[in-house]
């Protein structure tokens, strides 16, 4: 599937001037590191993630647009590779890392996890050197209304290297809350993730699905899945024009956008801390949904 993948990023930088705008671009983007504790965040300026970051994303704004997604609302030039039956792979004309894929649904239909973890378990194991992120439709997806993932190069992907080595559910002092699923047995694997769902269904009354971004990888046989709980889906700097930022999976695992030159320059290792601890779910809550989750192991 890689070298299938390879050959469409070629074709695609031939024929299509939206992709190789934004891939100059990501080659152009600034990135500088900052130390939160003991681990590393990446801010990364990326002046063409602005239409992204500041998306409405309300059902009035959603419904009063063609979606994005659809196949027959694509740009001409663009062009799609099969993965199986129900998704196919794009070139993302506005990459937040090397090789961004997004990864459609065929159907148009909303965004949401339930009975699509498998499949995202799937991507991930034939995209080696890959990570693949779900972002849920009222935290970070820009088209809530059509089911799909992102995917992008591991070449850059801190939380990884943060992670590597811990065994537990959860990542201490880290931020942000973060649930940590390992395993080689994918059934195994989805039931503890349906499962971890539903625990925050539960704590925060929050239904058909929980605020919630996903990251996975596969490794040496084994799946490495990040679950992101979230309080909300903006921090208050967005509304007050301190910071124009709205983290989704990517910015949890690591990589934080920020499209506005005079805001990556001024942004702080501790302002990015304490907008992940307002986005993602209050301590109490997490800790409550962490204790069931590590009894059932």
């Amino acid at each position: 599937m890689i070298h299938e993948v390879e050959e469409l990023f070629t074709r695609q930088l031939r024929a299509w001037p939206q992709l190789a705008k934004g891939v100059e671009g990501l080659a152009r983007a600034r990135t500088r590191p900052v130390r939160i504790d003991w681990f590393d965040i990446f801010i990364r300026h990326i002046p063409h993630r602005m239409a992204s970051t500041t998306a409405p994303v309300d059902h009035e704004s959603v419904a009063g647009r063609p979606c994005f997604l659809c196949a027959g609302n694509l740009p001409s030039e663009e062009e799609g590779l099969r993965f199986d039956e129900d998704f196919t792979i794009y070139c993302n004309p506005f990459p937040i890392v090397d090789r961004h894929l997004t990864i459609a649904h065929r159907e148009h239909g909303s965004q949401r996890i339930a009975n699509q973890f498998g499949n995202m378990l799937d991507i991930a194991a034939a995209l080696d050197g890959y990570f693949v992120v779900y972002n849920g439709p009222e935290c970070g997806a820009s088209a809530p209304d059509h089911m799909h993932f992102q995917a992008g190069s591991r070449r850059l992907f801190p939380i990884e290297k943060d992670t590597a080595g811990l065994t537990g559910v959860t990542v201490p002092n880290y931020a942000r809350q973060v649930f940590l699923l390992r395993g080689r047995d994918r059934s195994a694997l989805i039931h503890r993730m349906d499962r971890a769902i539903e625990l925050l269904a539960e704590a925060t009354g929050k239904r058909p699905e929980p605020l919630v971004n996903i990251a996975v990888f596969h490794e040496a046989a084994e799946w490495v899945a990040y679950l992101f709980p979230r309080g909300k889906h903006r921090p208050a700097v967005f509304y007050t024009g301190e910071l124009t930022v709205s983290p989704a999976s990517i910015d949890l695992c690591g990589i934080f956008v920020v499209p506005l030159a005079q805001h990556f320059e001024k942004v702080t290792g501790d302002a990015i801390a304490a907008i992940f601890r307002e986005v993602t779910l209050p301590d109490d809550q997490f800790q409550q949904v962490a204790a069931k989750l590590e009894s059932e192991c």
